[in-house]
């Protein structure tokens, strides 16, 4: 919840005069709604740059005050959505089938959700780790692999999200290995399946969980505010 539409126009100015364009990565952004637009325009003709929003609702329209719909946001020029973040599912209540129902909703009007999935301190401890994140990706069940391969999923372990812990580069990519595997065994090559990390990614750490194999990108929240520290973060090497 930063950056209305007057301080997104100031972040986009200061981040494009710092960022060129490179050709091996995309970046997206994900503001609130109400800035959505504003931060679309900014990046129209920078083919490596993309836009959408941090949550929709998987009905295509309704009596559903204060929710956005697939088709808004089709309409408005949105690359996709983020889905199933921590702080839906734990702050809002956000049920595993609301993740998985806002997912089939963005693929079949061919947007890209962003399917956050990751475990809590406790669940951690416990060993279940791997349990949690195949239930969330549980709701997935059924789609067909070539829908699947359009996916990018976030690994944001719930403990490493704004807590400045997070897994290591080595935790990480075994999560990330794990994921791949799952989505092997739907029929889709693991190579074909787009993985980042979110938890407390930041420019101390970035460049190590990026030289992983696994870790395809990274998904950022609090360390993406500044707009110098942000164009040097997605500047970084990748494997």
């Amino acid at each position: 919840m930063h950056h209305g539409p007057g301080t997104a126009r100031s972040f986009l100015g200061a981040f494009l005069e710092l960022y060129a364009r490179h050709t091996d990565r995309e970046v997206w952004f994900f503001p609130p709604a109400i800035s959505f637009t504003t931060v679309l325009d900014l990046v129209r003709g920078r083919p490596d740059l993309g836009a959408g929003v941090q949550n929709v609702h998987w009905e295509p329209k309704g009596a559903f005050t204060g929710e956005i719909s697939v088709p808004m946001l089709a309409e408005a020029g949105a690359k996709g959505a983020i889905v199933g973040h921590s702080e839906r599912r734990h702050g809002f209540g956000e049920k595993d089938d609301d993740s998985g129902k806002k997912a089939r909703a963005l693929l079949d009007a061919g947007l890209v959700p962003v399917f956050c999935v990751g475990e809590k301190l406790e669940e951690r401890e416990a060993g279940k780790t791997r349990a949690v994140v195949q239930r969330q990706l549980s709701v997935l069940d059924g789609l067909p692999a070539h829908q699947l391969a359009q996916l990018v999923v976030a690994y944001e372990p719930v403990w490493a999200i704004g807590t400045g812990r997070n897994a290591t580069p080595a935790d990480a990519a075994e999560v990330h290995r794990f994921i791949r595997g799952r989505f092997e065994t739907k029929g889709v090559r693991g190579d074909d399946v787009t993985v980042l990390y979110g938890g407390s990614v930041n420019l101390k750490n970035g460049a190590d969980l990026l030289a992983q194999p696994e870790i395809d990108g990274v998904l950022v929240g609090g360390a993406s505010l500044d707009p110098a520290g942000w164009a040097q973060l997605v500047s970084l090497p990748v494997n």
